[in-house]
């Protein structure tokens, strides 16, 4: 197989994936952090959240964070 063949194949699959399956790519292996306000307290927290955007902890400092992502086995990305 070729790598257009392969390339071709590949946008075919990706086509073919319903809006549900495209959210559910990564879930189990992506996350980001971003930081947050919480109501009634002056110090910044950090939210961690998995690829579709699902909030799953909030944490005191960015370290911590990135850390709860690393001993979960969670692949950081960075959202622009």
């Amino acid at each position: 197989m070729n790598n257009n063949t392969s390339q071709d194949t590949v946008r075919e699959l990706l086509k073919s994936l319903s809006a549900r399956d495209f959210l559910k790519i990564g879930m189990d292996e992506i996350a980001y952090v971003r930081p947050v306000t919480l109501s009634g307290h002056n110090k910044p927290a950090y939210g961690v959240y998995a690829a579709d955007g699902t909030q799953l902890s909030v944490l005191d400092n960015m370290d911590m964070a990135m850390a709860t992502l690393r001993h979960n086995d969670l692949l950081a990305v960075t959202l622009h």
